[in-house]
């Protein structure tokens, strides 16, 4: 298996794979930019000592980012030369462990998208399975016990010498301030091999889950149970957590975790309504969570132009609209529109500063004179002068779109057509 590890077209895959998904450097504060000539200088001895299996990789630079719902995600960020190294691992790996996984396992394989395990719970849940077991695995990646792990991988893997670089790398140390700590658990997110190692362990709870004849649906480490009743939802919920304990060594968080409608549960970002037939729609925390980064935006806008900040926004509106796709409750995307074209009027209006500006501005943009003096001198605030009839007409729907700003709620008309 190392022979095909290191075959050229399977190495150049692998290349190819990292190079296009950029990223930031490890320990050795090389980049992507560096591999090529890092390949030339350095690969002769690398290789020989991967074919020997004395090959050691070098330890994952910390990285600690803020999580959507508070708190900090603790990343382990590879050099680019052992990301190399993974991914050709993992392009090896993958067709031996991939067709053996749950049809409801979505996270991390090829063909499947978290769009699909959206959609599916869906229909579990139009099937009239009304209550869900939402299961919080705590501090997953950080917990996963090797040996737990690499047991798991030996069953269909023998050669030894792909065992113990796998082995390595669970192991690397994690490098913060110039000093590394051993590692003994956790497989670190950041890591090209992470996704595919944390499906090998969670597959025996999808098969333990198929055994019961359970409905369930599972992204990495989200995953939901569908069953009829809160009773029968509490039962598996207790008999989940046992097994988890026992067999994988995993904690269930049970501060986060619920036995509840799933209306009021989030999935990936979405919630179902409660019609007999549910309507997929964005959970409440993800449009807040939007607004926040969009504030953000807006507050270092302050001295840029209408076109700058349209701009800037436009790659934000797309991404998240498109990820909404699924969306049938359109009030959503409607509001928000209206919120983010109340904030740009608010730039402008405090942009503009005095009211004798104020007032020239709106003459300007085609208001009458008596009602551009009456509006640039009223005595209310920025926001409610950005919501008023006077900017409202000044500036309108049509002048946004001219100016070429991602209108979420057409958008989302657009991929309804296709969908």
């Amino acid at each position: 298996m190392m022979e095909e590890v290191l075959r050229h077209e399977n190495l150049m895959a692998a290349y190819e794979r990292v190079v296009s998904n950029e990223g930031a450097g490890g320990v050795d504060g090389r980049t992507v930019d560096d591999l090529e000539h890092q390949i030339r200088e350095d690969w002769p001895r690398i290789r020989e000592q991967l074919s020997s299996g004395s090959y050691e990789p070098s330890p994952l630079r910390k990285v600690e980012i803020p999580k959507p719902g508070g708190g900090v995600r603790m990343l382990g960020i590879p050099t680019v030369m052992d990301r190399m190294i993974q991914q050709a691992l993992r392009q090896v790996l993958t067709p031996i462990f991939d067709p053996t996984f749950s049809e409801d396992s979505y996270g991390f394989r090829p063909g499947r998208s978290t769009h699909q395990a959206v959609l599916r719970a869906k229909d579990h849940i139009e099937a009239g399975y009304r209550w869900v077991v939402d299961l919080d695995l705590e501090k997953f990646f950080d917990r996963v016990q090797h040996d737990v792990l690499m047991a798991r991988v030996a069953r269909r893997v023998k050669d030894k010498m792909v065992l113990r670089l796998i082995g390595r790398y669970l192991r690397a140390g994690m490098m913060e301030g110039g000093l590394t700590s051993p590692r003994t658990e956790g497989t670190p997110q950041g890591s090209p091999l992470s996704p595919l190692l944390s499906n090998i362990l969670l597959d025996e709870l999808d098969k333990e889950l198929e055994r019961r004849g359970h409905r369930f649906v599972r992204y990495a480490d989200d995953f939901q149970v569908y069953v009829k009743s809160k009773a029968a939802g509490d039962r598996v919920m207790t008999s989940l957590e046992h097994f988890l304990k026992k067999r994988l060594r995993l904690k269930v968080n049970r501060e986060k975790s619920a036995v509840g409608r799933p209306w009021k549960r989030k999935f990936l970002g979405y919630r179902n309504t409660m019609d007999l037939k549910p309507r997929l729609r964005p959970d409440p925390q993800s449009v807040k969570r939007l607004k926040l980064k969009l504030k953000e935006l807006f507050r270092r806008a302050r001295g840029w132009s209408l076109s700058r900040t349209i701009e800037e926004l436009n790659p934000i509106l797309r991404g998240w609209g498109n990820y909404y796709g699924l969306s049938k409750v359109k009030g959503v995307f409607e509001e928000l529109d209206q919120w983010i074209r109340r904030r740009l009027r608010l730039l402008l209006w405090r942009q503009w500063k005095r009211p004798r500006t104020r007032a020239q501005k709106l003459r300007k943009l085609g208001l009458e004179k008596g009602r551009a003096n009456m509006a640039a001198f009223n005595t209310f605030g920025p926001w409610w002068n950005a919501g008023a009839s006077h900017m409202n007409q000044a500036i309108p729907i049509k002048t946004f779109d001219q100016m070429g700003l991602v209108s979420l709620l057409e958008q989302h008309r657009r991929l309804a057509r296709t969908l």
